[in-house]
């Protein structure tokens, strides 16, 4: 690792903890009705924890706010539109407006995420990629947003126009369709990824959140 890529590793770094801290101690009284709403809206647990990769291709539990009944990721870990009977009525209104993330703040704290980054994947789907693609997983440290979240921050639609009807389905049309375009979007990213533009895809993703209907 070169001098210069340690020092905007070490400036990352410090920029996630900090501003993940901020944003933490802002939302935290969200968060709390968040959770009390989520009880109170069905049963099971607060926050949803599922294996996703981190770099170097290791495992960690990514924690969501859960927005599904419990047992639905049997079913398939992707939703088709806005009306899958799998998820909550809480649920509906957190996924629309990515209430659902602020949990991975403290995956960002923990050290397995970064603010801005390729959304975390299933190891069983980069394990399919090509060298040439899993490389990104590799190397870097997922995020809670990129510019392929900012894109695709209506998949569950989209997914829904495929008329796609069983989960392997929903399953394939992902990793031929819409994984390779992710990683395309993001390479805008991965040729750049300073401070200054994890600041910029952060600003751009609020705006697209606040302009949602």
């Amino acid at each position: 690792m070169s001098l210069k890529t340690r020092i905007n590793f070490i400036i990352k770094r410090l920029f996630d903890i900090i501003v993940s801290l901020i944003l933490l101690i802002l939302f935290s009284p969200l968060m709390l009705i968040i959770a009390f709403v989520i009880r109170l809206d069905s049963k099971g647990p607060i926050f949803y924890k599922q294996k996703r990769v981190t770099k170097g291709l290791k495992e960690f539990n990514l924690i969501k706010f859960r927005t599904m009944r419990v047992g639905a990721d049997k079913q398939g870990f992707l939703t088709v539109g806005m009306k899958d009977p799998r998820v909550t009525r809480i649920g509906y209104f957190l996924r629309k407006y990515k209430l659902d993330e602020l949990p991975q703040l403290i995956n960002v704290l923990k050290g397995d995420m970064s603010l801005v980054g390729p959304r975390p994947e299933l190891l069983h789907r980069v394990k399919k990629l090509p060298s040439e693609k899993k490389v990104y997983y590799e190397k870097y440290l997922p995020g809670i947003t990129c510019y392929a979240s900012i894109e695709y921050i209506k998949e569950n639609e989209l997914l829904e126009k495929a008329a796609l009807t069983t989960k392997e389905e929903v399953e394939n049309f992902y990793m031929k369709n819409i994984l390779p375009d992710k990683i395309e979007l993001n390479k805008k990213y991965f040729a750049n990824p300073t401070i200054f533009h994890d600041i910029k895809i952060l600003f751009l993703t609020a705006l697209k959140i606040l302009k949602l209907k």
